[in-house]
């Protein structure tokens, strides 16, 4: 997984009306998330490389940036819709052979540019 948690930049970089913006943008990308369950994190991590776990880790580091605490599971709860393990329960499937092929694939790719 992508544990990549910086931020794009502080509040004060933005405008008012751009950060609400960007808000609205991030409310729209989890409503969307949420009516994709069946884009496993597999998926998103092998097509974008970050995983809605990546998102809650953002979450966190971008309260973190700004003096908040947010607990990484009350930030996967806001980016799941639900506590992360009635999410698995109920969506998460086996990732197939072929997802984890293609996951080690990317992971191989990126140290590799790493270096």
């Amino acid at each position: 997984m992508n544990d990549s948690t910086e931020s794009s930049g502080s509040a004060q970089d933005v405008s008012p009306e751009q950060a609400q913006i960007e808000a609205a943008v991030f409310r729209r990308l989890l409503a969307h998330l949420d009516e994709r369950k069946d884009a496993q994190n597999i998926d998103l991590m092998n097509l974008a490389g970050f995983c809605r776990n990546c998102l809650s880790k953002w979450y966190v580091a971008a309260a973190d940036d700004r003096g908040e605490t947010v607990d990484y599971e009350a930030a996967r709860e806001r980016v799941y819709g639900m506590p992360y393990g009635d999410w698995k329960a109920k969506y998460q499937t086996d990732a197939t052979p072929e997802q984890l092929a293609a996951f080690k694939a990317q992971q191989q790719q990126q140290q590799q540019q790493q270096q």
